[in-house]
Protein backbone atom coordinates (compact mmCIF):
# COMPACT_ATOMS: atom_id res chain seq x y z
CA UNK A 1 0.00 0.00 0.00
CA UNK A 2 1.54 3.20 -1.31
CA UNK A 3 1.94 6.08 1.66
CA UNK A 4 -0.05 9.60 1.52
CA UNK A 5 3.12 10.78 0.23
CA UNK A 6 4.34 8.26 -2.32
CA UNK A 7 3.65 10.26 -5.63
CA UNK A 8 5.90 13.85 -6.69
CA UNK A 9 2.74 16.28 -7.26
CA UNK A 10 4.06 19.19 -9.71
CA UNK A 11 2.12 22.11 -10.73
CA UNK A 12 2.41 21.87 -15.11
CA UNK A 13 0.79 25.72 -15.21
CA UNK A 14 -1.39 28.43 -14.22
CA UNK A 15 -4.14 30.17 -16.30
CA UNK A 16 -6.07 33.88 -15.27
CA UNK A 17 -9.76 34.99 -16.91
CA UNK A 18 -10.56 38.49 -15.82
CA UNK A 19 -14.31 39.47 -17.25
CA UNK A 20 -14.46 42.88 -19.75
CA UNK A 21 -12.36 45.53 -19.80
CA UNK A 22 -10.37 47.03 -16.27
CA UNK A 23 -12.79 49.22 -14.68
CA UNK A 24 -11.23 51.72 -13.12
CA UNK A 25 -11.48 54.32 -9.94
CA UNK A 26 -12.52 57.17 -12.21
CA UNK A 27 -15.15 54.94 -13.94
CA UNK A 28 -16.34 53.43 -10.96
CA UNK A 29 -16.50 57.21 -9.56
CA UNK A 30 -18.83 57.94 -12.20
CA UNK A 31 -21.57 55.33 -10.91
CA UNK A 32 -21.07 55.32 -7.20
CA UNK A 33 -19.51 58.23 -6.45
CA UNK A 34 -16.02 59.17 -5.44
CA UNK A 35 -13.67 57.42 -2.59
CA UNK A 36 -11.39 60.47 -0.82
CA UNK A 37 -7.68 59.65 -2.15
CA UNK A 38 -6.32 58.58 1.41
CA UNK A 39 -8.96 55.79 1.42
CA UNK A 40 -8.35 54.82 -2.26
CA UNK A 41 -4.52 54.78 -1.64
CA UNK A 42 -4.88 52.36 1.89
CA UNK A 43 -7.43 49.95 0.34
CA UNK A 44 -4.43 50.22 -3.12
CA UNK A 45 -7.20 48.68 -5.54
CA UNK A 46 -7.05 51.35 -8.35
CA UNK A 47 -8.33 48.52 -11.29
CA UNK A 48 -11.02 45.51 -11.17
CA UNK A 49 -13.19 43.41 -13.57
CA UNK A 50 -16.52 43.00 -13.22
CA UNK A 51 -19.11 40.28 -14.88
CA UNK A 52 -21.81 42.54 -14.51
CA UNK A 53 -22.22 45.96 -16.77
CA UNK A 54 -22.20 48.47 -14.28
CA UNK A 55 -24.16 50.87 -16.01
CA UNK A 56 -27.62 48.42 -16.49
CA UNK A 57 -26.16 45.19 -13.95
CA UNK A 58 -26.64 43.17 -17.12
CA UNK A 59 -24.67 39.69 -16.78
CA UNK A 60 -22.43 39.35 -19.69
CA UNK A 61 -20.73 35.77 -18.43
CA UNK A 62 -21.56 33.18 -15.52
CA UNK A 63 -19.28 32.34 -13.02
CA UNK A 64 -18.60 28.58 -14.46
CA UNK A 65 -18.02 30.29 -17.60
CA UNK A 66 -15.45 32.53 -16.29
CA UNK A 67 -13.42 29.54 -14.35
CA UNK A 68 -13.90 27.35 -17.74
CA UNK A 69 -11.94 30.27 -19.80
CA UNK A 70 -9.13 29.98 -16.93
CA UNK A 71 -9.02 26.51 -17.09
CA UNK A 72 -8.46 26.54 -21.08
CA UNK A 73 -5.73 28.98 -20.62
CA UNK A 74 -3.65 26.50 -17.91
CA UNK A 75 -4.23 23.27 -20.29
CA UNK A 76 -3.02 25.02 -23.09
CA UNK A 77 -0.09 26.23 -21.49
CA UNK A 78 0.19 22.94 -19.13
CA UNK A 79 0.13 21.20 -22.57
CA UNK A 80 -2.17 18.82 -21.43
CA UNK A 81 -5.91 18.04 -23.53
CA UNK A 82 -8.85 18.60 -21.44
CA UNK A 83 -9.82 14.45 -21.21
CA UNK A 84 -6.35 14.13 -19.59
CA UNK A 85 -8.09 15.24 -16.60
CA UNK A 86 -9.56 13.10 -13.89
CA UNK A 87 -9.92 15.35 -11.13
CA UNK A 88 -11.60 18.91 -11.00
CA UNK A 89 -11.73 20.75 -7.43
CA UNK A 90 -13.32 24.25 -7.65
CA UNK A 91 -13.16 26.87 -5.18
CA UNK A 92 -15.79 29.47 -5.27
CA UNK A 93 -18.78 31.42 -3.03
CA UNK A 94 -20.83 32.77 -5.77
CA UNK A 95 -21.53 29.52 -8.00
CA UNK A 96 -24.25 29.84 -10.85
CA UNK A 97 -27.05 27.82 -8.81
CA UNK A 98 -26.76 26.23 -5.20
CA UNK A 99 -26.57 23.09 -7.15
CA UNK A 100 -25.66 21.61 -9.33
CA UNK A 101 -21.74 22.49 -8.45
CA UNK A 102 -20.04 24.48 -10.48
CA UNK A 103 -17.37 22.03 -11.11
CA UNK A 104 -19.98 20.03 -13.25
CA UNK A 105 -20.69 22.85 -15.10
CA UNK A 106 -16.79 23.64 -15.95
CA UNK A 107 -16.90 19.80 -16.91
CA UNK A 108 -19.93 20.43 -19.42
CA UNK A 109 -18.51 22.73 -20.93
CA UNK A 110 -14.73 21.23 -21.23
CA UNK A 111 -16.61 18.04 -22.89
CA UNK A 112 -15.88 15.68 -20.13
CA UNK A 113 -18.99 13.13 -19.75
CA UNK A 114 -16.87 11.46 -16.33
CA UNK A 115 -14.62 12.97 -13.91
CA UNK A 116 -14.05 13.32 -10.76
CA UNK A 117 -15.44 16.86 -9.55
CA UNK A 118 -15.20 18.25 -5.70
CA UNK A 119 -16.22 21.86 -4.82
CA UNK A 120 -15.25 24.05 -1.88
CA UNK A 121 -17.68 26.42 -1.24
CA UNK A 122 -15.35 29.10 0.51
CA UNK A 123 -13.62 32.90 0.02
CA UNK A 124 -10.35 33.87 -0.30
CA UNK A 125 -9.01 30.70 1.60
CA UNK A 126 -10.79 28.29 -0.65
CA UNK A 127 -8.27 27.85 -3.42
CA UNK A 128 -5.33 27.09 -1.13
CA UNK A 129 -7.74 23.96 0.40
CA UNK A 130 -8.86 23.08 -3.09
CA UNK A 131 -4.86 22.87 -4.11
CA UNK A 132 -4.06 20.73 -0.80
CA UNK A 133 -7.06 18.09 -1.63
CA UNK A 134 -5.82 18.04 -4.79
CA UNK A 135 -2.54 17.14 -3.92
CA UNK A 136 -3.40 14.71 -1.77
CA UNK A 137 -5.97 12.72 -3.97
CA UNK A 138 -2.85 12.75 -6.43
CA UNK A 139 0.03 11.58 -3.88
CA UNK A 140 -1.75 8.82 -3.18
CA UNK A 141 -2.65 7.49 -6.52
CA UNK A 142 -6.34 8.16 -6.02
CA UNK A 143 -5.92 10.96 -9.41
CA UNK A 144 -3.19 11.97 -11.62
CA UNK A 145 -3.95 14.90 -13.37
CA UNK A 146 -6.20 17.67 -11.36
CA UNK A 147 -7.22 20.70 -12.26
CA UNK A 148 -7.89 23.26 -9.79
CA UNK A 149 -10.16 26.27 -10.12
CA UNK A 150 -10.73 29.14 -7.80
CA UNK A 151 -13.62 31.30 -9.14
CA UNK A 152 -15.34 34.95 -7.69
CA UNK A 153 -17.98 37.27 -8.74
CA UNK A 154 -19.16 39.39 -6.55
CA UNK A 155 -20.12 41.99 -8.64
CA UNK A 156 -23.52 41.32 -8.66
CA UNK A 157 -24.12 41.69 -4.76
CA UNK A 158 -21.96 45.16 -5.66
CA UNK A 159 -24.84 46.83 -8.73
CA UNK A 160 -27.84 46.95 -6.22
CA UNK A 161 -26.14 49.03 -4.35
CA UNK A 162 -25.90 51.99 -6.89
CA UNK A 163 -27.88 51.32 -9.63
CA UNK A 164 -30.54 53.32 -10.30
CA UNK A 165 -29.80 56.01 -7.61
CA UNK A 166 -27.68 59.47 -7.46
CA UNK A 167 -23.94 58.28 -7.04
CA UNK A 168 -23.34 60.99 -4.92
CA UNK A 169 -26.33 59.77 -2.60
CA UNK A 170 -24.41 56.07 -2.21
CA UNK A 171 -23.16 55.84 1.64
CA UNK A 172 -19.87 55.74 1.69
CA UNK A 173 -19.53 52.40 3.55
CA UNK A 174 -21.41 51.29 0.54
CA UNK A 175 -18.50 52.99 -1.74
CA UNK A 176 -15.51 51.02 -0.17
CA UNK A 177 -17.40 47.94 -0.75
CA UNK A 178 -17.78 48.52 -3.83
CA UNK A 179 -14.51 49.64 -4.91
CA UNK A 180 -12.79 47.01 -3.00
CA UNK A 181 -13.85 43.83 -4.60
CA UNK A 182 -13.09 42.46 -7.96
CA UNK A 183 -14.25 39.00 -10.38
CA UNK A 184 -12.19 36.61 -12.07
CA UNK A 185 -10.97 32.85 -12.00
CA UNK A 186 -7.56 31.59 -11.80
CA UNK A 187 -6.75 27.80 -12.52
CA UNK A 188 -3.85 25.41 -12.02
CA UNK A 189 -2.80 22.33 -13.92
CA UNK A 190 -1.04 19.50 -11.42
CA UNK A 191 -0.07 15.96 -12.08
CA UNK A 192 1.30 13.13 -10.08
CA UNK A 193 4.77 11.61 -10.62
CA UNK A 194 4.95 7.86 -10.90
CA UNK A 195 4.89 5.64 -7.70
CA UNK A 196 7.76 6.66 -5.34
CA UNK A 197 8.76 9.26 -7.14
CA UNK A 198 7.99 11.56 -3.76
CA UNK A 199 11.19 13.19 -2.23
CA UNK A 200 12.35 15.13 0.76
CA UNK A 201 13.25 17.74 -0.95
CA UNK A 202 9.87 18.33 -2.22
CA UNK A 203 7.46 18.51 0.88
CA UNK A 204 4.83 20.10 0.63
CA UNK A 205 3.11 21.45 3.86
CA UNK A 206 -0.15 22.58 4.40
CA UNK A 207 -1.91 24.72 7.68
CA UNK A 208 -5.36 26.22 7.87
CA UNK A 209 -7.41 27.37 10.73
CA UNK A 210 -10.74 29.76 11.57
CA UNK A 211 -9.36 32.61 13.88
CA UNK A 212 -13.50 33.55 14.72
CA UNK A 213 -14.81 31.61 16.49
CA UNK A 214 -15.68 34.18 19.30
CA UNK A 215 -16.08 36.96 17.20
CA UNK A 216 -18.85 38.45 14.77
CA UNK A 217 -18.11 37.79 10.84
CA UNK A 218 -15.89 40.07 9.31
CA UNK A 219 -18.00 39.74 6.04
CA UNK A 220 -21.40 38.08 5.71
CA UNK A 221 -23.30 37.43 2.29
CA UNK A 222 -27.06 37.50 3.63
CA UNK A 223 -29.25 35.72 1.41
CA UNK A 224 -30.53 32.76 -0.52
CA UNK A 225 -29.77 30.85 2.42
CA UNK A 226 -31.53 29.44 5.25
CA UNK A 227 -31.11 31.91 8.15
CA UNK A 228 -35.03 32.97 8.28
CA UNK A 229 -37.90 31.65 5.81
CA UNK A 230 -37.76 32.57 2.39
CA UNK A 231 -41.06 34.62 2.76
CA UNK A 232 -39.37 37.01 5.02
CA UNK A 233 -35.68 37.05 2.72
CA UNK A 234 -37.77 38.64 0.19
CA UNK A 235 -39.07 41.81 1.96
CA UNK A 236 -35.69 42.83 2.96
CA UNK A 237 -34.20 45.57 0.70
CA UNK A 238 -31.83 43.83 -1.11
CA UNK A 239 -32.51 40.19 -1.80
CA UNK A 240 -28.64 39.18 -0.93
CA UNK A 241 -26.69 41.79 0.69
CA UNK A 242 -22.77 42.07 1.26
CA UNK A 243 -21.64 43.18 4.76
CA UNK A 244 -18.72 43.88 6.06
CA UNK A 245 -16.99 44.62 9.60
CA UNK A 246 -14.67 47.19 8.09
CA UNK A 247 -12.68 48.57 11.74
CA UNK A 248 -12.77 44.84 12.63
CA UNK A 249 -11.11 43.31 9.45
CA UNK A 250 -8.35 46.20 9.73
CA UNK A 251 -7.68 45.40 13.34
CA UNK A 252 -8.20 41.29 13.37
CA UNK A 253 -7.40 40.74 9.99
CA UNK A 254 -3.18 41.35 10.02
CA UNK A 255 -3.54 39.05 13.21
CA UNK A 256 -4.65 36.21 10.66
CA UNK A 257 -1.72 37.34 8.14
CA UNK A 258 0.54 36.69 10.85
CA UNK A 259 -0.91 33.66 12.84
CA UNK A 260 -0.95 32.15 9.39
CA UNK A 261 2.60 33.02 8.39
CA UNK A 262 4.40 31.34 11.73
CA UNK A 263 1.67 28.34 11.31
CA UNK A 264 3.28 27.76 8.12
CA UNK A 265 7.08 28.32 8.90
CA UNK A 266 7.09 26.40 12.13
CA UNK A 267 5.17 23.37 10.58
CA UNK A 268 7.56 24.12 7.18
CA UNK A 269 10.58 24.55 9.15
CA UNK A 270 11.61 27.59 6.91
CA UNK A 271 12.42 31.21 7.76
CA UNK A 272 11.15 34.21 5.86
CA UNK A 273 14.29 34.81 4.42
CA UNK A 274 14.02 30.65 2.94
CA UNK A 275 10.96 31.84 1.13
CA UNK A 276 11.85 33.32 -2.34
CA UNK A 277 7.74 34.41 -3.19
CA UNK A 278 5.13 34.78 -0.60
CA UNK A 279 1.94 34.43 -2.58
CA UNK A 280 -0.26 36.94 -0.25
CA UNK A 281 -3.19 38.69 -1.57
CA UNK A 282 -4.01 41.91 0.19
CA UNK A 283 -0.69 41.51 1.72
CA UNK A 284 0.89 44.55 1.08
CA UNK A 285 -3.06 46.56 1.78
CA UNK A 286 -1.61 49.66 3.44
CA UNK A 287 -4.59 49.00 6.56
CA UNK A 288 -3.00 44.95 6.78
CA UNK A 289 0.60 46.24 6.46
CA UNK A 290 0.75 49.07 8.50
CA UNK A 291 -0.84 46.76 11.27
CA UNK A 292 1.86 44.04 11.19
CA UNK A 293 4.22 44.57 13.83
CA UNK A 294 1.16 45.44 16.21
CA UNK A 295 0.32 42.30 15.43
CA UNK A 296 3.49 40.53 16.17
CA UNK A 297 5.78 40.01 13.08
CA UNK A 298 9.10 41.39 13.49
CA UNK A 299 11.12 44.27 11.62
CA UNK A 300 12.88 41.95 10.26
CA UNK A 301 10.43 39.83 9.05
CA UNK A 302 8.37 42.51 7.85
CA UNK A 303 11.47 44.05 5.47
CA UNK A 304 11.99 40.31 4.42
CA UNK A 305 8.40 40.04 3.53
CA UNK A 306 7.86 43.08 1.90
CA UNK A 307 10.61 42.07 -0.91
CA UNK A 308 9.39 38.51 -1.85
CA UNK A 309 5.13 39.20 -1.81
CA UNK A 310 3.48 38.23 -4.67
CA UNK A 311 0.07 40.44 -5.20
CA UNK A 312 -2.08 41.99 -7.62
CA UNK A 313 -4.50 43.77 -5.67
CA UNK A 314 -3.83 46.98 -7.88
CA UNK A 315 -5.03 45.61 -11.26
CA UNK A 316 -7.52 43.06 -9.75
CA UNK A 317 -8.87 44.29 -6.17
CA UNK A 318 -10.33 41.51 -3.60
CA UNK A 319 -11.72 38.01 -5.27
CA UNK A 320 -11.87 35.55 -3.29
CA UNK A 321 -11.52 32.35 -4.16
CA UNK A 322 -9.84 33.55 -7.31
CA UNK A 323 -7.25 35.47 -5.32
CA UNK A 324 -4.33 33.57 -4.55
CA UNK A 325 -4.33 31.59 -8.15
CA UNK A 326 -5.01 34.85 -10.35
CA UNK A 327 -2.06 36.24 -7.55
CA UNK A 328 -0.02 33.13 -8.20
CA UNK A 329 -0.60 33.63 -12.27
CA UNK A 330 0.51 37.11 -12.31
CA UNK A 331 3.60 36.17 -10.36
CA UNK A 332 4.70 33.34 -12.52
CA UNK A 333 3.89 34.56 -16.03
CA UNK A 334 5.76 38.09 -15.56
CA UNK A 335 8.65 36.71 -13.96
CA UNK A 336 8.55 37.08 -10.11
CA UNK A 337 8.36 32.78 -9.47
CA UNK A 338 10.54 30.60 -11.32
CA UNK A 339 11.84 26.97 -11.27
CA UNK A 340 13.59 26.35 -8.37
CA UNK A 341 11.53 29.13 -5.84
CA UNK A 342 10.42 28.26 -2.13
CA UNK A 343 6.87 29.32 -2.70
CA UNK A 344 3.99 30.44 0.18
CA UNK A 345 0.73 30.65 -0.94
CA UNK A 346 -1.01 32.28 2.48
CA UNK A 347 -4.61 33.26 1.83
CA UNK A 348 -6.94 35.07 4.41
CA UNK A 349 -10.54 35.11 4.99
CA UNK A 350 -12.64 37.70 6.44
CA UNK A 351 -15.72 35.46 6.87
CA UNK A 352 -14.87 33.86 9.95
CA UNK A 353 -10.76 34.89 10.02
CA UNK A 354 -9.62 32.02 7.98
CA UNK A 355 -6.38 31.36 7.11
CA UNK A 356 -4.91 28.66 4.70
CA UNK A 357 -1.52 27.99 3.48
CA UNK A 358 0.95 25.65 1.38
CA UNK A 359 4.26 25.49 0.75
CA UNK A 360 5.43 23.92 -2.55
CA UNK A 361 9.28 24.08 -4.73
CA UNK A 362 8.14 25.61 -7.88
CA UNK A 363 9.39 23.60 -10.77
CA UNK A 364 7.05 25.34 -14.25
CA UNK A 365 9.37 27.21 -16.66
CA UNK A 366 8.54 30.31 -17.93
CA UNK A 367 5.13 30.32 -20.07
CA UNK A 368 5.94 29.41 -23.38
CA UNK A 369 9.56 28.19 -23.13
Amino acid sequence: MPSSTDRHVSILATGAYLPGEPLDNDALARVTGPLPDDVLEGIQVQRRHWMVDPDTGEHRISTSQMATAAARQALQRAGVEADEIDLIVVSTASPDYLLPVAGTYVQEQLGLESVAVIEVRAGCVGAVQALDIARRQLADGTYRTALVIGVEAVSPLLAPVFLGLDPQRVRMRDRLTVYTFGDGAGAVVLRAGEEGSAHEGSKQVFATASMGGKRKPGMLIVGGGTDVPLAEQQRRKRLMDIKLDIPGTATFGPRVFVRGIHDMLERSGLALADIDACVLPEGNAEYFASEYGTAGLSEEDQATLSKNIVENLTDVGATGSAAVPLALDAGWTEGRIRPGHKVLLLAIEASRYLYAGLTLTWEAPFPGK
